[in-house]
């Protein structure tokens, strides 16, 4: 049994290969939610929907979010709409004391969907409003992402890191915004002062994912700050993973980072934005694996080869890394 965590699309470029490695109907995935963002009464939770699009073979693989070939006819009327009606485009954060009403889930993070700054296809929209009503029909986050993981035949076990709100806001120079905001609308180009988990330290791990922790941990080569940082926010995690086998892969090789703003987020939190800062920020991981062309000196074992991953077959070679590394600390 083996429980990857999630985020970005690090992890599940991983987990394109994983299945060669470790039995899908022995492997369990918790992804994060602090990107959430709920738009125009929808909640999207974007690392999450890439598991479940690439477990249902639907994932674009080109952008690696989103549903390949999918339409946007909703997401171009709605922008049709707001150049008619004379509305400024761009994110349009709801007030605050909006975003403490309405549906919990989705506090901190509620923008209007007016000429909405998200691109979301037809096919992903129909998954956004789905997730919404059976949400409002009384149903945990864990709940419905069962009944999704389902409807796209996934083989691994899909679990929210919690059925409470998490919300990821990312301080910059420019002010506070939600980290869809500071990447998605403003590409990542506002310097970044501090990163806060914004109801952490309310909510709790669900029953599902403290079990899920009891096996043996791999955590991708996923952003440390915003895609695994909410869940070493979250009650219950970091104790559980202090407790178990873990092993990291890096998404630097040194001090250069694969793709995505994890240098630019390790830099605004204080930490080094380096394997050694990753090293750093993952007290409780036991092992490490790291890119051949790597020579940073962990004083935790390490497992060495080459961690791009352009296909399936480069995945599997990470994953069996993964293995190796697991091997040695058991």
């Amino acid at each position: 049994m083996v429980t990857f965590l999630a985020g970005g699309t690090g992890t599940p470029k991983l987990l394109d290969g994983a299945a060669d490695v470790f039995a899908p109907g022995s492997t369990t995935v918790v992804g994060n939610t602090g990107d959430d963002v709920e738009l125009g009464g929808h909640l999207v939770c974007p690392d999450l929907d890439t598991v479940l699009f690439h477990g249902g073979g639907v994932i674009d693989r080109e952008t690696w979010w989103g549903i390949a070939d999918d339409t946007t006819e909703t997401h171009e009327e709605l922008h049709r709409l707001a150049d008619a009606a004379g509305l400024d485009g761009g994110p349009r954060y709801l007030p605050e004391a909006a975003q403490t009403t309405g549906r919990e889930i989705a506090r901190w993070r509620r923008f209007s969907g007016v000429a909405e700054f998200m691109e979301i296809g037809d096919r992903d929209r129909a998954v956004h409003v789905t997730r919404t009503s059976l949400l409002d029909g009384g149903n945990t986050l864990t709940e419905v992402t069962r009944t999704l993981a389902d409807a796209f035949g996934l083989d691994i076990d899909l679990l929210p890191m919690s059925d409470d709100p998490v919300a990821t806001i990312v301080h910059t120079a420019e002010g506070p915004m939600h980290f869809q905001e500071y990447w998605v609308a403003n590409r990542g180009e506002p310097a970044v002062e501090d990163v806060e988990f914004r109801g952490g330290d309310a909510a709790a791990a669900t029953d599902a994912v403290r079990d899920a922790l009891g096996d043996e941990v791999v955590i991708g080569p996923s952003n440390p700050v915003t895609s695994i940082g909410p869940m070493l926010a979250v009650e219950g995690i970091r104790a559980a993973l202090a407790e178990t086998p873990v092993v990291a892969v890096s998404p630097f090789v040194e001090d250069r980072v694969f793709s995505g703003p994890a240098a630019d987020l390790m830099r605004g939190v204080g930490r080094e934005p380096s394997t050694a800062g990753v090293a750093a920020a993952y007290p409780f991981a036991d092992a490490f694996v790291l890119d051949e062309a790597d020579g940073t000196d962990l004083d935790r074992p390490v497992v060495r080869t080459d961690t791009r991953m352009d296909d399936a077959a480069d995945a599997a070679r990470v994953a069996r890394a993964c293995r190796e590394a697991l091997e040695v600390v058991r």
